[in-house]
């Protein structure tokens, strides 16, 4: 199976990447299951590049029924070492409009129903978290965005909602008043994920309503959702396009050691069974 260099994981209203060159879709099977569609593997300006729609072709998935650690595996199997999320997003500032992206910074988790963790079954690791988002990746985003005209923010707390429901009134005023800058559904617990797997994780956050604590917006549809959010997909596509061949060979960041002091489970008490399910994380380190 061909590799990929860069990972783009498409959210809401992104189920397909136009530009790539020499298309191949894979079926990637893992330890966890099956990720949440076909990957498609092409090239885009000489780098090799894996597409993962995420919630299917068609939006089959749910927030919670994502089989986030097949996703993350699969495309760490293909050799991705960075990926690339895009999101749909409810802006919980009145400065952030809908249309508007944001590369935050910082998340905060109010999920409850979702395995957040590869580490499980006779081998712990604890991995820093400090800051979730690769800052390297964040910023080649951010100037591309800045460069394709965007309204873009840089940096904010993306508070991640189970879901598949939206907030209530009284839930949005609380994030508010806790200083919360975005909310949505799914870059918990990818990022995690992420992190666990050694990858450089950054998200483009499509601003698609206010949420509901804008009095003066009307409730938040599907509809307001998809209608904004698909004049954004534009948007980031090109920006995926003009970052892509900018991205250096060699990382810079911390991300891609990010299990080297991790795992706490002492190497003569894990499994081999253990070490055999997690090779592809562990088998540098053990």
């Amino acid at each position: 199976m061909p590799g990929a260099d860069i990972g783009i994981i498409g959210g809401s209203g992104l189920y397909d990447m136009e530009g790539l060159a020499n298309v191949a879709e894979h079926r990637v099977s893992t330890p966890f299951g099956e990720p949440s569609d076909a990957i498609v593997v092409g090239n885009l300006d000489g780098t090799s590049v894996a597409f993962l729609p995420r919630h299917g072709r068609g939006h089959r998935v749910s927030p919670t029924e994502l089989n986030q650690r097949a996703n993350i595996w699969a495309m760490k199997s293909l050799g991705v070492e960075r990926l690339i999320s895009v999101s749909a997003v409810g802006s919980l500032r009145e400065d952030v409009r809908p249309l508007d992206l944001v590369i935050p910074n910082q998340l905060v988790d109010r999920t409850r129903n979702r395995v957040d963790t590869f580490f499980a079954g006779g081998i712990v690791a604890h991995v820093g978290m400090a800051d979730p988002f690769c800052p390297e990746m964040s910023s080649l985003l951010f100037v591309a965005a800045q460069e394709s005209g965007a309204t873009v923010h840089r940096g904010g707390t993306y508070v991640v909602i189970e879901g598949p429901q939206f907030s209530t009134k009284a839930e949005s005023r609380l994030y508010r008043s806790w200083g919360m800058d975005i909310i949505g559904m799914t870059a918990l617990p990818e990022a995690r994920l992420a992190r666990e797997a050694e990858l450089c994780y950054a998200t483009i956050a499509c601003v698609t309503d206010y949420d509901v604590w804008h009095e003066s917006e009307g409730e938040v549809t599907v509809d307001m959702v998809i209608r904004n959010l698909l004049k954004n997909v534009a948007t980031s596509k090109d920006i995926i396009i003009s970052v892509v061949p900018r991205v250096p060979r060699e990382r810079a960041c911390r991300c891609g050691s990010a299990l080297e002091h991790a795992i706490i489970t002492a190497p003569d008490r894990i499994a081999p069974e253990a070490k055999e399910r997690l090779k592809l994380l562990v088998g540098k380190y053990l």
